[in-house]
């Protein structure tokens, strides 16, 4: 018997990416020479052998079921020998070897209602974490917003004809799960009321230690007197984390939770480092099930920077050229005291220096 026999199997972890290869990728491994961007949703990629990759990209939801998931396979089948694969962003790229398939492809994913766009100088397909679906720290729904968001904005995703990318992130809490922390624009749901702790059942259900120690700024400390805690309003971020091991303090509150918004940041190096978001609107209220307060103000916000940016200028670094304050004039958007980043461990994001830039 071979060693394979005897090699243990598991299902932790996806199998190795090798597995899921061609056969020509294998053989153009490494060898990648450059790529084009053919048009929105396609990108042709060559090797030094000469041999040609095109990628198919088509927007598809967070969460699909297991019939979608069997059609996108079939489509896969039918035109590039099975090989797809998903991107962070909730795309899906279908691997074409044959240029000849390329166009039937596109014609047979739009017609099933899949948008084949999402390269070059346009709006990637929303990034979001999983809200009231499933989530239970949730400050508001993913799915709804999200959705809504990106039938306003459709049309950018369909064109290359932005001045930059545009990387539209959401995520339900202050945990964060997606990436609002380094997006263009990004809403995050926020909670904005303390805990509501019930004394009985934190004496019955929770670890007291474990609660405590779950609270990343230190605000909760014990209560002997009602074999329970306390929190302190002033070191309360409201961030759900205290709920995660004890349900029996509740954040939810369907009159006070709501979106903030969030701008100029990116992960990529070019032309300018990496930047985090930073907060442009303290708070939207939940509005289901279309969220028409959010979307008209993401809209707003986008259709500013279409405006006014340059050639090649992401969101971030149109704000950094024009200066925050002359943003927040542009933008009819007020500046509060929730913009003043005053958070007990905050020292590297303040504004150390004494320069200010000024504009006419």
């Amino acid at each position: 018997m071979t060693e394979e026999v005897f090699k243990p199997q598991t299902d932790i972890g996806p199998p190795h990416f090798e597995k899921m290869m061609s056969q020509e990728m294998k053989d153009n491994y490494g060898k990648w020479k450059y790529y084009e961007k053919v048009k929105p949703g396609v990108l042709k990629h060559v090797s030094e052998t000469g041999f040609e990759l095109f990628t198919v990209r088509a927007g598809s939801p967070r969460l699909i079921s297991i019939t979608t998931l069997r059609d996108f396979a079939d489509i896969a089948d039918k035109y590039c020998g099975g090989h797809l694969r998903f991107t962070s962003r909730h795309n899906v790229e279908f691997l074409v070897t044959d240029p000849a398939q390329v166009e039937p492809l596109i014609a047979e994913l739009e017609g099933k209602g899949w948008p084949v766009g999402g390269t070059g100088d346009c709006m990637a397909n929303i990034i979001h974490t999983q809200g009231w679906i499933h989530c239970h720290s949730a400050a508001t729904d993913a799915s709804g917003p999200v959705k809504a968001v990106m039938d306003d904005l459709f049309e950018h995703f369909k064109t290359d004809e932005l001045p930059a990318k545009l990387k539209i992130s959401m995520a339900c809490c202050l945990n964060m799960c997606g990436a609002v922390h380094c997006s263009d624009i990004a809403f995050v749901g926020v909670h904005r009321t303390l805990p509501r702790i019930d004394h009985p059942r934190v004496a019955k259900e929770c670890e007291i230690p474990n609660l405590i120690a779950s609270c990343p700024t230190a605000a909760i400390r014990p209560n002997p007197k009602e074999k329970s805690v306390t929190i302190s309003e002033e070191k309360c971020m409201y961030c759900g984390n205290c709920y995660t091991v004890c349900p029996a303090l509740e954040i939810k509150d369907p009159v006070n939770d709501g979106n903030a918004i969030f701008v100029g940041g990116k992960v990529a190096n070019a032309r300018s480092g990496p930047a985090f978001s930073r907060l442009a609107v303290p708070w939207i209220p939940n509005t289901p099930p279309r969220w028409d307060e959010l979307v008209a103000q993401i809209r707003k916000l986008v259709e500013l920077w279409i405006k006014h940016a340059n050639k090649g200028e992401r969101y971030g670094e149109w704000i950094e050229r024009i200066g925050w304050e002359k943003f927040f004039e542009l933008a009819e958007l007020p500046f509060t005291d929730k913009h003043i980043d005053d958070f007990t461990f905050s020292v590297p994001t303040f504004r150390s220096t004494s320069n200010f830039k000024y504009t006419k």
